[in-house]
């Protein structure tokens, strides 16, 4: 090899190690500049709204100097550019004081309660993307016959009937008159005391520790909540599969597969479906987090222990710690998967490589 082309081979290799340090730069910023801003939008909320929160820690009837000394220890008397400060502190340090309600520090509450919105959210993306990628797949393929327009009807009531009208008909139907499931709530008392969760994902802990018993109790609990959060992650994922595969289908290549006399199933399924996974990754990374931070109505419905439901709770009571601190590990968890899904995509596009 001459010595011009070492020198253009280190060219391009550091060219392209610059794209890389460039696009991670990048992809840094945006996680950062979204994360203060999300930490300004609670922070600006928690001042705005007309809840003092010394009186909500220690009640109307407080004496004034008591108010005045708690005003001043939680740094409420000072500037708000240095509450801010404090705010973003204490919140990259995963403080978010204490709970009005339970008396315990946020990040203990939501340590017990986010397990069980992670699980039912997993549960509900699995049966989402099960059963939603075929059906956009057989709707798009099927193209304006009675399958395809049953699919766009089914997608179509999912985004249009409120979660927890359906919750409540799933509840007096399945449970109430058919008695397929289990009641509201996450396991049966019987078992609260003789089973000890380990990572607080009950179906993974009952299985590890080999209590089936505790497993189907469970599932049993589970199957219903997650069932709907599915249906409505369905009603998104076929109508976006219908469309990306509609998209790869009008494609010269498809064109051409088929020329060479390649068989449909193959041309489907091995060719336009490959192809239009690669945004699907995203399409099912945004679903999963939609049911993570829109599941508030589902676990109120089936009294789901989760944060959705903790948060609901938080904000009867008047509870902000509670509710902003919540707020924030739910946006950030939104944040990390969002960024996480475009990372995804930039690495399974070849097509980004170039840009």
């Amino acid at each position: 090899m001459s010595v011009a082309e070492n020198q253009a081979t280190a060219e391009r290799g550091g060219a392209r190690a610059v794209a890389v340090l460039s696009s991670i730069g990048r992809f840094l910023v945006i996680a950062v500049t979204t994360y203060l801003g999300l930490l300004a939008v609670t922070f600006f909320i928690g001042r705005v709204i007309p809840i003092d929160p010394v009186l909500a820690v220690l009640g109307d009837r407080a004496p004034a100097n008591v108010v005045e000394r708690t005003r001043r220890e939680m740094g409420l008397d000072l500037p708000l550019i240095e509450q801010f400060y404090i705010y973003v502190k204490n919140a990259l340090n995963g403080d978010f004081g204490t709970s009005v309600l339970t008396t315990n520090p946020v990040m203990t509450d939501i340590r017990r309660a986010f397990p069980a919105t992670i699980e039912l959210a997993t549960l509900g993306t699995l049966i989402g993307a099960l059963i939603g990628v075929p059906l956009g797949v057989l709707a798009a393929v099927r193209r304006g016959s009675l399958i395809d327009q049953i699919v766009r009807i089914i997608g179509l009531i999912g985004y249009s009937v409120p979660i927890f009208w359906l919750g409540l008909l799933a509840l007096v139907l399945f449970y109430a008159r058919l008695q397929w499931v289990a009641f509201p709530g996450r396991l049966n008392v019987v078992y609260e005391y003789t089973f000890t969760p380990i990572t607080g994902f009950y179906l993974l802990d009952a299985a590890l520790q080999g209590q089936w018993d505790v497993f189907r109790d469970a599932f049993r609990h589970i199957i219903l909540p997650a069932s709907l959060l599915g249906y409505f992650s369905l009603a998104y994922i076929s109508r976006m599969t219908r469309s990306f595969m509609l998209n790869e289908l009008s494609q010269e290549y498809i064109v051409a597969a088929r020329a060479k006399g390649l068989s449909e199933r193959r041309i489907i399924w091995g060719h336009a479906l490959r192809n239009a996974a690669v945004p699907m990754v995203t399409v099912i990374a945004l679903s999963y987090a939609g049911l993570l931070e829109g599941s508030v109505l589902t676990e109120t419905v089936f009294s789901w222990p989760g944060i959705g439901l903790y948060i609901t709770n938080s904000l009867q009571n008047a509870d902000m710690n509670a509710v902003l601190g919540g707020t924030i590990v739910i946006g950030s968890v939104f944040i990390a998967i969002n960024l996480l899904s475009d990372l995804l995509y930039r690495v399974l596009d070849p097509r980004t490589k170039t840009r």
